[in-house]
């Protein structure tokens, strides 16, 4: 009986090793496999759809880069142009600081622009396209500043050529802010460049 022991102990341990997975009595979930599907929503996104308004777009972030979102923004027929400037731009700042929709967040958007930011037309000696800020720019993280500056940039409260006259509160002079492939590709560690500009 002892001899028949000895000789199963190499063979139990053949079956042991089997493919050689070891067994374990620990719960193994480390959740679903990670995705390599590009930032997009699945289909229109009804709740930014909703409002009847201008159409516009924002930048919102997803996975750390900066990705286009359709809105609109509500502006009262008959507006002057110097005046719908501002009130396009304070419709993208809210836009932008809104919660994204249950649609965006699941397809990876987020963003990082505070609320209750607002924005006025330019002071007395500042460019007619300048856009001031309740903050100063450089006091935003470099996501909420890319996301502005690359908003505003494509949109109507600018020129249209990729760059934004941006300003603080205060009577410092504002500063030309440019939208680039890197400052989309990488905000984080990409700031906008900026540059000096003339007076109005």
């Amino acid at each position: 009986m002892t001899v028949r022991r000895l000789l199963a102990l190499p063979l139990l341990g053949l079956l042991l090793a089997g493919c050689g997975i070891r067994a374990t009595e620990v719960p193994t979930d480390f959740g679903a496999a990670p995705s390599r599907v590009p930032c997009s929503l699945a289909g229109p996104d009804v709740s930014a759809q909703s409002a009847h308004g201008v159409p516009v777009q924002v930048f919102l972030l997803c996975r750390a880069s900066l990705a286009t979102v359709d809105r609109t923004v509500r502006v009262p027929d008959g507006t002057p142009d110097v005046r719908r400037r501002v009130i396009v731009a304070q419709g993208l700042l809210d836009q932008l600081a809104a919660s994204p929709s249950a649609a965006e967040r699941a397809a990876g958007y987020g963003t990082h622009v505070p609320g209750g930011l607002r924005v006025s037309g330019p002071g007395p000696e500042d460019p007619e396209d300048t856009l001031r800020l309740s903050t100063v720019p450089g006091r935003l993280s470099s996501y909420a500043l890319a996301q502005i500056v690359c908003t505003l940039s494509d949109s109507a409260a600018a020129e249209g050529d990729g760059a934004v006259v941006l300003g603080g509160p205060g009577a410092a002079a504002p500063r030309r802010y440019e939208c680039t492939d890197d400052v989309r590709t990488d905000p984080g560690s990409t700031p906008p460049p900026s540059s000096d500009v003339t007076g109005g």
